[in-house]
């Protein structure tokens, strides 16, 4: 059993706004002027079910979580400096573009994105971002 403590030079974030960690993690941590948020997903932050209608459906919700998020976290999205985005099919890559072009407008963060085998909860969409704080 591990008795790691979170250093005090880091700050957690946690918000009602977008669903609850899956796992042993927090939605977001602050160190410095930087918030490096979570994997969001498409869940439903109420039900915490998965949203329905496809990839298009997911990847708009998991959007908004992240959003709340960084939001929570002090930053905004205008704010955002890189984003990861984790796709179960590339098939999906120009659907999924669309909706994060329209999401980000003029703003375009530094990005990757990758294929992936699986994602949590058999997910066909997520996106972590790093924010700045200043």
């Amino acid at each position: 059993m591990s008795t790691v403590n979170t250093h005090a030079s880091l700050s957690l974030v946690s918000t009602t706004h977008a669903p609850a960690a899956v796992g042993p993690y927090t939605q977001a941590v602050k160190v410095g002027d930087l918030l490096f948020a979570s994997g969001s997903l498409g869940l439903d932050p109420a039900s915490g079910k998965m949203v329905e209608d496809g990839v298009e459906a997911q990847t708009e919700q998991a959007l908004k979580n992240m959003k709340s998020v960084v939001e929570a976290g002090g930053s905004e999205v205008g704010k955002i400096v890189k984003t990861t985005v984790f796709l179960a099919s590339m098939d999906d890559f120009v659907v999924v573009n669309g909706i994060y072009s329209k999401f980000f407008g003029n703003h375009k963060p530094a990005r990757s994105a990758v294929q992936v085998a699986r994602l949590p909860l058999n997910a066909l969409f997520e996106i972590e971002c790093i924010a700045s704080l200043q």
